[in-house]
């Protein structure tokens, strides 16, 4: 009796906050994402090994066969073109990821369960947003090694990387809306592949624009990955073709609205659309 007594005069303990629960959720399925990847790196060892063959080949190999319209080192040019490689890189493995979950039936299983239809696409970029910066790392340290190196100091260099950091989430983001639109696995290996290899030579990320054909010319100034590379260039110092046009002259300010109308868009359209396959 007096131990029910005790036991009824205790009090309750509090209901999580919204936020603290929210954060459990994501986190819980951030966890089971990085599970996967441990035991299954291909994916991750794929995210590294793009840029880092770009990096080789066209910053060691062909270097000397490679000019610019502009002073500097063709080494210094082209690794901002292989770091906004990484972003592109994890388009593919977060959309593959995704659309197996939905056509797996982990969705199915959630329903059942008190989880934020949220918590999965969240959880999912949050993982592969860290596999990204790991490899953002390596790609950093094989730049070092083949003679890439900052000009401006320590501060505008981390600002640098934190704007590639800030673009990869964009872009795990557009691999949510490819996982939400397409859902197919084998459609998506065919597609992603695409955005690795055509954005970059469609931009300023390996050659000037000043030397592409004049169709081309407009298509590579104002894709956003000339934007930001252009402004991971200006914030290490490195050499940067004349000209260009506005993203080339303001690329900061590119970079922000481009990143902003397309993060903005596809959380909006993957959740939207999430919601309506969780039903």
């Amino acid at each position: 009796m007096a131990t029910l007594a005790a036991s009824a005069a205790a009090p309750a303990a509090a209901p999580a906050s919204p936020a603290a629960t929210a954060l459990t959720e994501v986190g819980a399925v951030t966890a089971r994402r990085l599970r996967h990847l441990r035991r299954a790196p291909g994916r991750a060892i794929g995210v590294i090994l793009n840029p880092l063959v770009s990096l080789v080949m066209l910053g060691y190999l062909f270097r000397d066969a490679l000019t610019l319209p502009a002073v500097g080192e063709y080494a210094d040019y082209v690794f901002a073109g292989c770091a906004v490689q990484v972003g592109l890189s994890c388009v593919g493995p977060t959309a593959v990821a995704m659309a197996q979950d939905l056509n797996g039936g982990l969705v199915d299983r959630f329903r059942s369960l008190p989880i934020g239809r949220y918590a999965v696409p969240f959880g999912h970029s949050i993982a592969d947003w860290l596999v990204g910066v790991a490899a953002l790392a390596v790609t950093a340290g094989a730049g070092l090694l083949l003679g890439w190196r900052p000009q401006r100091g320590l501060l505008p260099t981390l600002a640098a990387f934190g704007l590639l950091a800030v673009f990869l989430y964009a872009m795990l983001w557009l691999g949510v809306l490819f996982a939400m639109t397409m859902r197919s696995v084998e459609t998506i290996a065919v597609v992603a592949p695409f955005i690795v290899i055509v954005l970059p030579f469609f931009s300023s990320a390996f050659l000037a624009p000043q030397a592409m054909p004049a169709p081309i010319r407009p298509v590579a100034e104002w894709n956003p990955v000339s934007a930001v590379a252009a402004s991971c260039r200006e914030l290490w110092g490195n050499p940067a073709p004349p000209g260009g046009g506005l993203p080339a002259e303001h690329p900061l300010p590119v970079v922000a609205l481009t990143l902003t109308v397309v993060f903005a868009a596809c959380v909006a359209v993957s959740l939207r659309r999430f919601r309506t396959a969780s039903h």
